[in-house]
């Protein structure tokens, strides 16, 4: 189970780097869709995702993740990896 503070802390970085209405980030909500994103920012959520999680990620990292979910999941995952919370 993805804890509580971690969710909140990713919902919170999204909608403030990408000027989207904290409401409309819900678990299954299309995650490019409801950001708004392209490929140009693909690049500052990858940036985003170094500076506020602690670790690097590649644009493969981002197959299969469709819903924020799924983001949520792989944030996660890769936390788990680390053995320690974000900052």
């Amino acid at each position: 189970m993805i804890d509580a503070a971690l969710i909140e802390k990713i919902n919170s970085v999204l909608a403030e780097e990408f000027e989207v209405d904290i409401e409309k980030i819900k678990p299954e909500a299309p995650l490019m869709e409801t950001l708004d994103l392209d490929s140009l920012d693909l690049v500052d959520m990858v940036v985003l995702i170094e500076h506020n999680f602690g670790f690097t990620v590649i644009a493969k990292d981002f197959v299969g993740i469709k819903t924020f979910n799924d983001f949520y999941h792989f944030i996660n995952s890769r936390i788990d990896e680390k053995g320690e919370f974000p900052k």
